[in-house]
């Protein structure tokens, strides 16, 4: 890539000007409130000198559990959107500042500097009135989906990236979003294609957890040098199967065809956990599914009963500390 490519210039002339991808243009505070809303999540916006116009504009295209944006408000704004729940959001501004508050950091992002916000944490916003990102949306259902199938387990907390990115500076990422930019640009039928959208979908995700540093990170390269034994393999591939029916320590011993011992070193070995909590992380995902899925006729306790949680405030401890939220606010949110 010439030194040309890497201008801010490029980059404001390259990404999603197409007016095929305008999600709306206005000058109109609640209507930008709405419109912006539609697309990431309800919140306040607010412009804290005071009344006046915005210059509002939002362009964007869906690439699978993926959508590239790029959202300009015309002036300076607060955006308060408490948590973010459902996604992870990747903001690079081509040109202006924003500063970004989530729980204990602080960033002042330009446009060498991105933010990578992450869904449990509490965040504010205040972008400068020149501030142009360039902004990618991840479902966080796929992505802690993506690092759970590296780790070779289920995640036992939330995937927490590190907030700062130098995305210009890292040729992985700077080149994927140019990868993006110059493939909408010459094909822009391309993300309507069923076999590009996933692969760009897996692009995006996969370069971000190689690239940004992350809770998980550290598993995920030991899991790359360390290969996990069969047996424990197969009693994870049990567990998966049969994680509805009573388990015993000594049935998965059985099942993996080694003493109980050789099992639990396994496990704790190449999984740093036992194959019990393997299977409880597993059912709690089954929770979090019917929760997402059912019509509500169950209740919370009842669902989290059939699988095989007894004491309530345990699993509602368990459950948010895995999830970054409780069990009620999983139903509400799949309007269940």
């Amino acid at each position: 890539m010439t030194p040309e490519d890497r201008s801010p210039g490029w980059l404001r002339s390259a990404l999603l000007e197409d007016d095929r991808r305008l999600v709306f243009s206005s000058e109109a505070l609640e209507e930008v409130q709405e419109n912006v809303s539609s697309v990431f999540k309800p919140h306040r916006l607010d412009t804290p000198r005071g009344d006046g116009a915005l210059r509002a504009r939002l362009h964007s295209v869906g690439l699978g559990k993926v959508s590239f944006n790029r959202l300009t408000y015309g002036r300076e704004v607060r955006i308060d959107p408490e948590r973010l729940e459902r996604f992870y959001l990747i903001q690079m501004p081509v040109c202006g500042q924003a500063e970004i508050r989530c729980d204990r950091h602080c960033i002042a992002s330009d446009e060498t500097l991105a933010s990578v916000l992450n869904p449990t944490e509490r965040l504010e916003m205040r972008w400068s009135g020149d501030c142009d990102q360039l902004m990618l949306r991840i479902e966080r259902e796929a992505l802690e989906l993506a690092c759970s199938r590296q780790l070779g387990r289920p995640l036992r907390e939330p995937l927490c990236f590190q907030p700062a990115l130098r995305w210009r500076d890292d040729p992985n990422w700077f080149h994927l979003v140019a990868y993006l930019a110059r493939l909408l640009r010459a094909s822009p039928g391309a993300p309507g294609q069923p076999l590009i959208a996933p692969q760009l979908e897996q692009l995006v995700i996969g370069t971000l957890l190689a690239i940004q540093p992350h809770n998980y990170a550290e598993a995920m390269q030991q899991g790359e040098r360390r290969l996990a034994p069969r047996h424990v393999k197969r009693v994870e591939e049990y567990i998966e199967a049969h994680a509805e029916e009573p388990l015993t320590p000594a049935l998965l011993a059985e099942v993996a065809g080694v003493s109980l011992r050789t099992l639990y070193a396994g496990f704790r070995d190449f999984r740093q956990q036992s194959p019990m909590e393997y299977l409880r992380l597993v059912r709690l995902q089954r929770v979090r599914t019917a929760l997402q899925t059912d019509d509500g006729n169950a209740s919370v306790t009842e669902t989290a009963m059939r699988w095989g949680f007894a004491h309530m405030g345990r699993f509602s401890q368990r459950y948010r500390q895995v999830f970054g939220e409780t069990p009620s606010e999983t139903r509400r949110r799949a309007g269940c």
